[in-house]
């Protein structure tokens, strides 16, 4: 039988935890990653070449590639139209492929907040955005968003007034999604990198948002 990691058990579904978690069980797969890479370097069926282009593909997608697509859009209405209709298409025509499955994007707007969450495992639009934040991928985050998304967006400081819908979407194997936030009162005039500046990680998952809604 197989020993759980040291502190997998704490990370088991409790509404009374908060979303934001500690790395329970993060040590016990960096020790067993790290043993694992050192036999294969051993025996040579991998070089340390293999080792530094993998890292550095896994490495180059980032935040500011997802809020480069944002800024677009929300400076050009015909881009924003291609992006909803299709996601992966929109994303190409800025240089950035993406790898994994189909892009959908979901648009914030006065009355439909959106939220992402992969209550299955980890599906996340890596090769756009990088690697997923920590606290996406807990248990606690992926029951939690599902069963009560407003106690959860509340905890990151986010409220929604009542009259705004919350609709959670849950990714998968075939789809990824991306959020795109509403966009501020002035984005027309104000200058691209500085729009792109605006936007956070946290916004293209739903659990932030570049101003208020009205009445919150």
């Amino acid at each position: 039988m197989t020993p759980e990691p040291i502190g997998y058990a704490a990370d088991a579904v409790d509404p009374s935890r908060p979303v934001v978690e500690g790395h329970e069980g993060a040590d016990y797969y960096a020790l067993m990653t790290e043993a694992l890479h050192k036999i294969l370097l051993e025996k040579q069926i991998l070089a340390p070449a293999d080792t530094d282009r993998v890292i550095a593909a896994l490495e180059a997608p980032n935040v500011t590639w997802g809020a480069r697509i944002v800024a677009q859009a929300w400076r050009d209405p015909s881009y924003k139209a291609r992006l909803l209709a299709d996601g992966s298409a929109a994303a190409r025509e800025m240089g950035y492929t993406i790898k994994e499955a189909k892009l959908v994007v979901v648009e914030n707007t006065a009355r439909l907040h959106n939220v992402i969450v992969c209550t299955l495992c980890s599906c996340y639009p890596r090769s756009l955005l990088g690697q997923p934040p920590w606290w996406y991928i807990s248990k606690n985050y992926r029951a939690r968003t599902v069963r009560e998304p407003r106690a959860v967006l509340a905890e990151f400081g986010v409220d929604i007034p009542a009259e705004v819908e919350v609709r959670v979407h849950d990714s998968n194997a075939d789809m990824r999604y991306l959020v795109l936030p509403k966009a501020p009162a002035d984005a027309a005039d104000r200058p691209f990198e500085e729009l792109v500046g605006l936007v956070t990680r946290n916004m293209l998952i739903g659990t932030a948002i570049p101003e208020p809604y009205s009445g919150a």
